[in-house]
């Protein structure tokens, strides 16, 4: 059975999720969604809204962050940036290696030591195949018939097994309402990450669709604060930009919605991904 990924009709905005509501829900995470606050304030992008994706990788190498709580952190740190931006309180996670993983949720009341668990589900680590988790926010995000525009915290260790396919999805994606923030952890020079984030415009993409910045060996000793401004230095540019050329508000999106009727419920991602998300879903 595929699953029905379509909004049911939205009732007025009342805005980012309040402070009184995060310190019902998750009282650990009210410092981190102030601290976000802050950091969106001084980015002149405060009630902004946006639906907000996590990516996280399980190639071999990542394997020590999971294990040290690394990657349970960026995964709080999102949720309350998402706490900000969007009034639902979720988060899908995307986790992925030589493919597609597993699409999981983590929200306010469904974080605390959710990803080990989600990650030892999987299986066996594998290789490191950006374009198929782009690709599967991608069909999220088109197939949920969102209003507002998608940042997406795409944490990596190190670069793609397949560059070129990467490459071409960046370029072709930012004709879309999507903004691509890559978090490097560890001590790789992320050289292709970089080439991501300089690839030129308009030669190569209508608008500058991704950012870019290293975490380091130690990405939990990173403070809330400056992960946020490091997570949104990119994003207002992006935002104006994306406006600018109908990305957001026009072409972009009616693109995604008209490719979205075309393909259907026939895609096969949202037959074999959705019911593997159903599933996760039950035993998270």
């Amino acid at each position: 059975m595929a699953i029905d990924y379509r909004k049911p009709p939205k009732a007025p905005s009342t805005g980012a999720i309040s402070l009184e509501k995060v310190a019902r829900s998750a009282p650990e995470l009210v410092g981190r969604y102030q601290s976000a606050a802050v950091s969106l304030a001084k980015h002149q992008v405060s009630g902004q809204r946006a639906a907000v994706y996590l990516v996280l990788d399980r190639s071999g190498s990542m394997r020590p962050y999971y294990k040290d709580g690394s990657v349970q952190h960026l995964a709080e740190q999102t949720l309350a940036l998402a706490a900000n931006l969007d009034d639902d309180g979720v988060v899908p996670v995307v986790f992925f290696s030589t493919a597609v993983d597993g699409i999981a949720e983590i929200g306010l009341d469904a974080f605390r030591d959710r990803i080990n668990p989600l990650h030892r589900s999987m299986g066996h680590l594998g290789l490191t195949n950006y374009h198929l988790a782009m690709q599967a926010v991608i069909d999220h995000y088109q197939a949920c018939g969102a209003d507002d525009p998608a940042f997406v915290v795409f944490q990596t260790d190190g670069s793609p097994t397949s560059r070129n396919a990467a490459e071409h999805l960046i370029c072709t994606a930012a004709q879309l309402p999507i903004f691509w923030q890559f978090v490097g952890f560890g001590d790789s020079d992320f050289r292709f990450l970089r080439k991501l984030d300089e690839l030129p415009v308009p030669e190569r993409r209508v608008v500058d669709n991704a950012g870019f910045f290293a975490a380091g060996k130690a990405p939990k000793d990173i403070s809330d604060g400056d992960l946020y401004d490091a997570l949104l230095g990119e994003f207002p540019t992006w935002l104006t930009a994306a406006r600018d050329a109908g990305v957001i508000g026009g072409r972009g999106q009616e693109q995604g919605r008209d490719q979205e009727r075309g393909r259907g419920q026939e895609r096969g991602w949202l037959k074999g991904r959705g019911r593997r998300w159903a599933g996760l879903r039950r035993r998270g």
